[in-house]
């Protein structure tokens, strides 16, 4: 289980922030990598890797475990994508569509485990 470096109340204030516009950049960075520390936590594992630049990385979902070099399942998106998924501004196949998600590997569909805030089907 990866260690946690951001608290839930710093993560919800970043998200809120967000989510009404306030956001400075520090704060956008936050809430990104708090989004990826709860996918980690609800989705443990090493493999796939998500990326979302410049902002951070985590690695999540049971299976098997890469080591060297490129993983064969990632999934890179930008920051305003990344949270319109955690909290359910868009739905994981709408944004794939789109082009906003770029997702490779057998394991790199995260719709079981999305929106990570908010309502999930």
């Amino acid at each position: 289980m990866a260690r946690r470096r951001i608290t839930a109340e710093d993560g919800h204030r970043a998200l809120a922030r967000v989510a009404d516009g306030s956001a400075a950049r520090a704060e956008l960075a936050t809430a990104v990598r708090f989004a990826l520390e709860e996918l980690a936590e609800l989705a443990p594992g090493n493999s796939v890797e998500v990326r979302v630049p410049p902002f951070g990385v985590t690695q999540c979902v049971e299976g098997p475990r890469h080591t060297r070099g490129t993983p064969p399942n990632v999934v890179e998106t930008d920051a305003a994508t990344w949270l319109a998924l955690v909290t359910g501004g868009t739905d994981w196949p709408a944004a794939v569509a789109a082009g906003k998600v770029a997702a490779s590997g057998q394991r790199a569909d995260l719709s079981a485990w999305l929106p990570l805030f908010g309502h999930r089907a």
